[in-house]
């Protein structure tokens, strides 16, 4: 087994809590080799079965930007509706849901439920491990872009079949994800919607259970203090 320096071991951590999703970017460009090395990241998550479902468009023209923006906003005028009426409404509305036209470029992550073929080794009783797989190569992509001194963010309001429509994408290949990413000048020290009060981190010791789920607050818990992680005050 490879060990890690204590150095090393640190970094990890640090990547792992202080890697936010950013919707604020600045429009220089991002060098070839950085973009590859968050893309090998990517490339070399853990995959079920190693199917390796995933592509990535790289979208960087303006026109092609523009139309992703444009279907983003109308997801997000359209969810604004479930907040009508209510103290969120105005705070949902003033949140920066994507920064795609300030970012230099935008990735489509996408999933191919069939790049394993027929048969996939494990995929048998779980078959939404595809997406699984993919969200793990999307993690490794926020870590190598923290490590790399670029921002990224993971955009969500969006019609999959207004994606597919955009980017020609065939109906049976899953546009998991839109992909912001860039150098900013703002990278906030606490998660953004933490900042706006949107919604509180919840402690780690309300979610962890022992043997069996638990409906109420019975047995000993195990304390955080337990297992100290460097950096964890700052996540």
């Amino acid at each position: 087994m490879h060990r890690l320096t204590e150095e090393e071991r640190n970094g990890v951590y640090k990547a792992i809590f202080n890697r936010r999703d950013i919707r604020s970017f600045l429009t220089r460009p991002i060098p070839d080799e950085k973009l590859r090395n968050v893309l090998e990241a990517a490339h070399h998550a853990p995959s079920v079965g190693f199917m390796q479902p995933w592509n990535f468009i790289l979208v960087k023209k303006e026109e092609m930007k523009k139309k992703l923006a444009k279907a983003v906003e109308k997801e997000r005028r359209a969810l604004s509706i479930h907040y009508e009426g209510t103290d969120r409404e105005m705070k949902f509305l003033d949140l920066k849901i994507a920064g795609i036209l300030e970012a230099p470029v935008t990735i489509c992550v996408t999933c191919n439920p069939f790049s394993g073929g027929d048969h996939v080794l494990g995929r048998n009783s779980i078959p939404e491990t595809d997406l699984m797989s993919v969200s793990c190569a999307i993690q490794n992509m926020w870590l190598a872009a923290y490590a790399e001194g670029l921002a990224m963010g993971w955009v969500s309001f969006y019609k999959k079949s207004d994606v597919r429509s955009i980017l020609d994408i065939p109906y049976h290949i899953d546009p998991v994800a839109l992909i912001s990413i860039g150098y900013t000048d703002h990278y906030p020290e606490r998660p953004l919607l933490e900042i706006h009060n949107w919604e509180k981190r919840r402690q780690l010791d309300r979610l962890i259970f022992e043997n069996k789920w638990e409906t109420k607050e019975t047995g000993k818990m195990m304390d955080s203090e337990d297992f100290p992680l460097p950096h964890q005050n700052k996540c």
